[in-house]
């Protein structure tokens, strides 16, 4: 019998190899743990539901101690047309889901993996499992998530060829700002010097927020549960950088490795305990559940492009930005720096909007799972 920890770093190992073929250009990257999970699931391999929930703290605290400084600094200089994209992206992918459910008689846990998959997004695929509790949307996801990766991929490489159009913003504001971050900090009581304390006061909150119950017209109700309180919670903690004298900002550095962390660790869990239908599943509708994933991938993008440039008025990086944002896109949002000179417009648009898309993608998955 394997061990636990072989089992983790296996997975972990071999989906990074995995995840590391390039063909034409395109990898997986860190979603190659997914795929080795549901293969390693498939036989019969397994590890404790507490690794899953772990990696699952890690991962969404972390997203919002990143992001929650230009979040909350988008909304103050009045960029609500970024936010609006957020919005908007995530809506659309949530009334595709619906329809599927409704027109195509797809099990929903099945069809919110889909929805998340098709978005690329690895929050929505928690709150997907937390909301249905059910493995078999890490199927749905799984399925989803290559052609989601794809699309966008796709999609921002080719516009910038047919709109020459490359304008750009100013890197000076973030500059200063973490500038300016550096020195409050330095005049702030220091508990640790990493960031892991904020970190666990940004999970100890976030369980709590999520845990508190909101009631639902019709007599239901949901929470934000454990991906959305833990991202809450980081995007205020971030935000205000401190409590009283208490320095809880945490170094971007170790944010990034421990969101990297806590999203293997989720992958890992969340694939092994769907791989086990896995095979069956894609047997049975493998073809109308990639057809599925590719109307959630396409038309929430092609709407939120249309908006940005016709009604918005976005110049096409700040577009597609903002659509990297809205889908949750960082396998987009990398092609698109690399395509790029200047990078301050799409990363701008993509800081702005990414916070929105998780926020509306977590509560679009507890909401379909109530009605459904």
């Amino acid at each position: 019998m394997m061990s636990t920890p072989m089992i983790i770093f296996l997975v972990i190992a071999a989906g990074y190899i995995v995840g590391a073929i390039k063909v034409k250009g395109f990898n997986l990257g860190s979603s190659g743990v997914l795929i080795m999970a549901l293969i390693f699931g498939h036989f019969g391999f397994k590890i404790p539901s507490e690794i899953q929930e772990i990696g699952l703290l890690l991962f969404v605290a972390s997203i919002g101690l990143i992001a929650g400084a230009d979040f909350f600094r988008s909304i103050r200089i009045s960029s609500i047309g970024y936010l609006f994209i957020g919005f908007v992206t995530i809506i659309v992918g949530a009334i595709v889901c619906a329809s599927v459910i409704l027109f195509f008689d797809v099990p929903k846990s099945l069809a919110i993996g889909i929805m998340t998959g098709a978005l690329t997004s690895t929050p929505g695929l928690a709150a997907a499992v937390e909301a249905t509790g059910e493995s078999i949307a890490s199927i749905g996801y799984g399925i989803a998530y290559p052609f989601g990766v794809i699309g966008v991929v796709i999609f921002v490489q080719l516009i910038p060829r047919l709109v020459k159009d490359k304008k750009t913003g100013d890197k000076k504001d973030r500059q200063d700002r973490l500038q300016n971050q550096g020195k409050t900090a330095r005049k702030l009581i220091n508990i640790e010097k990493h960031g892991l304390f904020a970190m666990a006061i940004a999970i100890i909150s976030g369980i709590i927020i999520g845990s508190i119950s909101i009631p639902l017209p019709g007599g239901g109700s949901f929470s934000l549960g454990n991906s959305g309180g833990p991202l809450l919670s980081g995007l205020l903690i971030s935000h205000f950088g401190h409590i009283g004298k208490i320095n809880i900002r945490a170094d971007e550095k170790t944010l990034e490795i421990m969101r990297e962390l806590g999203m293997i660790l989720f992958l890992t869990g969340a694939g092994l305990n769907a791989g086990n239908g896995f095979v069956e599943i894609l047997r049975e509708n493998g073809i109308s559940l990639l057809f599925f994933g590719a109307l959630v991938t396409a038309i929430p993008m092609m709407v939120s492009y249309i908006i940005s440039r016709k009604l918005l008025k976005m110049e096409v990086m700040q577009s597609l930005g903002a659509i990297c944002g809205g889908m949750t896109s960082t396998p987009a949002l990398g092609t698109l720096l690399n395509s790029s000179e200047k990078s301050d417009a799409v990363t701008g648009a993509y800081a702005m909007t990414y916070p929105v898309a998780l926020v509306c993608i977590i509560l679009s998955c507890q909401i379909i799972a109530a009605l459904f």
